[in-house]
């Protein structure tokens, strides 16, 4: 079944199924038909997110376990409410000895029946990189020491990492070895410990980006995919979760047939007469490219909704914002205003560097399949290298679909737009290579079919993570022009988009995926909705923005020695976004938690970017320099001067912030798709990147002001109540309604999206005003005066309404009849 809407939780230790239950009565009463839960299986013990999986096969006890489970969904059956989740299949947490499928290939090595559930290169030994120093530096240290646990011998380093040891060499061992004991023992082991700085160009396992903790699965293989599935079937079978979202679906082997028999899989399995009837709910985590087509044919109701994040905020932001912005930021910064060419450093740096043993695979991949075709002399190691680097320096979406025998119609113009972009960056006679990598990825090149397919696997698990950690993980933390347009999913190069853009997509949704999910926050989002939408107002604003960051500059000066302009900039931006609703200028302590908040946005930013700080090697001094900026700037004793302007400008904006995040609500729950509501998001989102969007959040709050009457809660929350109440009273409208534009004509045409929504006679109308910052700043309400919008009209069967009319209590207008 569908969800009508869904309620994101983040399970955890102090977040379990118990304290959920609890809210299922808020829940019902909001408008939400269905839990969105975090990964449930047994993760890591501690795990604050729980996709670290340890074992899939259980429910997480620290959550409550299966009993405490039930309990939750058998709440949520008494209000005819339902539960999907987060399932994690391309990855398992390996560290800490927790993992028994890891242990037992460490212990047995190939002769473990897990051995091939991991996607391990067994010409050598299993490479562990746990250790701070070299090995002899480490049994010095007395870091690395034999224990006896429950009747058996281990490995325990710096007192987390724990290694098993083989059956075989159990017997004659004592606790407290010397090093020459414990070396020899090492020496026979099916793994070997090394250095964790050796990971980047010697692992002979697939990782999860660049996390060594996380150890690729082989979900295309059979056996993996039914054990490693197994929970999620027979709760599905039982009637206890209605769907799934899969997680990084991009690391998988083969995204479609994965999905494809996901599907099936699902579809073939009997649910009780009881439970809410099929097919299941099954979106994916999939990051779009510009104008990349989502696929039709994998089974899917659609994405888990980043693509429509990216829409609603691009078309919020004013285009006329451009040009300012784009100066002020590279006079400021001394960078350059082209994300595309942060985009191409951070991706020849990552592949030079985190990536490096994974490209080196890839490559001599690619060689043996060229050694087994005919006429393939020019693909020599060292030209393969080079072809496929420059290619994954230029490649515009996360990754390819081709199988090594055939590859997906759309495929082609992926192809075609590398093949356009890699030329500047080749020599002469390297476009053949070039043409020869597209051909195998295309299904189409020669050589032998199982050479190919490695070669096609390798290749597509590179350029996705590389798209992952070299642009949302590194060039979106060095890129500033405005930080509204860097998360997930999106494209800092295009600051907004267009009316017709905007109700292009929606429609094209609404034609082939009805029912995908839709976000506007999530639990990896780099800022929440509402500091996005107040950063966006400076897209129209840009002249006032700048002075203020002059003046911002000044009174910053004798606390910024030694910190760069780019780093001030950004956290100008960041410090203004995320101004807590309520805080005083003159408030010590409040001030004093906002700090250490924008102190980790900010440790995290530099060691993302990795400019001046890194997290393989952090630059203190750098790091100290720019939090003592920061406590100082929020110190009324040291800065009240600055702190009365940027609260009174956050003031001066806030009618215009308002009517952006009222509107960006309005789409979220009025356009084709299924809401999502993260956790807490039903009122302000002023949250920054994890750890601070996964805070615990306050429901007692909540729960009072969603029993009060609507004009007793904040406008965000009524907006919510009134659209929920909406898709409750007509779900047919909201899951299979039509979608049409609405023609607006007058001077202010372009600051209105209005569309109709039809179903079986019932009709949704839905206006939003949009870029009208000039004219709400400094005002009482966030929604323009009368005359402001002259003559403008909304066009609608045959006669039209003035936007004066429509907009004059608010800046949203919704109407079902």
């Amino acid at each position: 079944m569908t969800p009508r809407a869904t309620y994101r939780f983040q399970f955890h230790k102090g977040f379990t199924f118990a304290a959920a239950e609890a809210l299922v009565p808020y829940l019902d009463r909001l408008g939400i038909s269905h839990v969105y839960a975090s990964p449930i299986t047994t993760a890591r013990s501690g795990s604050m997110h729980g996709y670290d999986v340890a074992d899939p096969t259980r429910i997480n006890p620290e959550l409550g376990g299966e009993p405490a489970f039930r309990s939750l969904v058998a709440a949520l059956r008494a209000r005819g409410m339902g539960i999907i989740i987060d399932i994690v299949p391309n990855h398992m947490g390996v560290a800490g000895g927790e993992n028994g499928w890891w242990n037992d290939v460490l212990a047995k090595g190939r002769a473990s029946r897990y051995a091939h559930f991991f996607d391990i290169d067994w010409r050598e030994k299993l490479m562990l990189p746990v250790l701070g120093d070299t090995l002899p530096e480490v049994l010095a240290a007395g870091d690395l020491a034999l224990r006896e646990e429950d009747g058996r011998f281990i490995l325990v380093a710096y007192g987390e990492h724990r290694f098993p040891i083989r059956d075989e060499d159990q017997a004659g061992l004592s606790a407290g070895a010397d090093a020459d004991t414990i070396v020899a023992l090492l020496d026979r082991q099916h793994y070997r410990l090394a250095s964790w700085r050796t990971a980047d160009a010697d692992l002979n396992w697939r990782r999860f980006f660049t996390i060594n903790d996380l150890a690729g699965l082989r979900a295309e293989d059979p056996a993996v995919f039914e054990a490693s599935h197994a929970l999620f079937f027979r709760l599905y079978g039982e009637g206890l979760i209605d769907g799934l979202r899969v997680d990084h679906v991009d690391g998988l082997t083969d995204p479609a047939g994965y999905c494809r028999r996901l599907r099936a899989r699902l579809d073939g399995i009997a649910r009780p007469e009881a439970a809410p009837p099929g097919p299941a709910y099954l979106v994916v985590e999939k990051i779009l490219g510009p104008g990349e087509p989502r696929a039709q044919d994998w089974g899917v109701a659609g994405t888990s909704g980043y693509d429509f994040m990216e829409q609603v905020s691009a078309v919020l932001h004013d285009p006329a914002g451009v040009p300012p912005l784009t100066e002020l930021w590279t006079r400021i910064s001394g960078r350059s205003g082209d994300f595309a060419d942060e985009e191409l450093v951070a991706r020849q740096e990552m592949l030079a560097t985190a990536f490096r043993g994974q490209l080196d695979r890839c490559v001599e991949a690619f060689a043996a399949l060229a050694t087994s075709a005919n006429d393939t002399g020019d693909c020599t190691p060292q030209a393969l290298r080079d072809a496929i680097e420059r290619m994954l320096w230029v490649f515009p979406v996360y990754r390819t679909y081709g199988t090594g025998g055939g590859a997906p119609a759309r495929d082609a113009a992926i192809r075609a737009t590398v093949r356009e972009r890699v030329r500047p960056f080749l020599r002469t006679g390297e476009a053949a290579v070039v043409d020869a990598v597209l051909s195998w990825l295309a299904g189409e090149g020669p050589g032998d079919a199982a050479l190919a397919a490695e070669a096609v696997r390798r290749f597509q698990q590179l350029s996705s993570p590389i798209a992952a950690k070299a642009v949302e993980d590194t060039a979106f933390y060095r890129y500033g022009r405005l930080l509204s347009r860097n998360d997930v999913g999106f494209d800092p190069a295009h600051l907004a988009s267009s009316v017709a853009t905007f109700h292009a997509q929606q429609t094209a949704r609404a034609d082939h995926f009805p029912h995908a999910m839709l976000a506007t926050a999530t639990h990896d989002h780099k800022r929440g909705e509402d500091v996005r939408a107040r950063l966006a107002v400076l897209s129209a604003l840009p002249g006032a923005w700048a002075e203020r960051v002059a003046q911002w500059e000044s009174m910053a000066a004798p606390f910024a020695e030694g910190t760069d302009p780019a780093d001030r900039y950004m956290l100008y931006q960041t410090l203004f976004g995320a101004w807590p609703a309520g805080l005083s200028a003159h408030d010590g302590g409040g001030l004093s938690r906002f700090a250490e908040r924008v102190k980790a946005w900010q440790e995290k930013s530099l060691r993302e970017a990795r400019l001046r700080s890194s997290w393989e090697r952090p630059d203190e001094a750098t790091e100290g320099r720019l939090k003592r900026l920061i406590d100082a700037l929020l110190d009324p004793a040291r800065s009240g001067a600055f702190l009365a302007d940027l609260s009174g400008f956050v003031a001066w904006t806030a009618p215009a912030a308002l009517a952006n995040s009222l509107a960006q609500t309005a789409l979220h729950l009025a356009v084709p798709g299924m809401p999502d509501l993260y956790q807490g998001c039903e009122l302000a989102d002023l949250s920054l990147v994890d750890p601070d969007n996964r805070t615990p959040v306050d429901y007692a709050v909540r729960e009072r002001l969603v029993a009060a009457s609507a004009d007793a809660q904040p406008a965000k929350l009524a907006l919510i109540r009134q659209l929920l109440d909406m898709r409750r009273s007509a779900p047919a409208l909201f899951s299979d309604g039509a979608y049409r534009p609405l023609h607006c004509r007058g001077a202010r045409s372009g600051n209105v999206i209005a569309f109709e929504r039809s179903h079986a006679g019932v009709t949704l109308t839905c206006a939003v005003a949009i870029r009208c910052a000039a004219a709400l700043v400094g005002g009482p309400r966030p929604t323009p005066e009368a005359d402001w919008w002259a003559d403008t009209e909304i066009c609608a069967d045959g006669g039209s309404v003035r936007a004066a009319e429509l907009f004059r209590d608010a800046a949203v207008y919704v109407r079902l009849a």
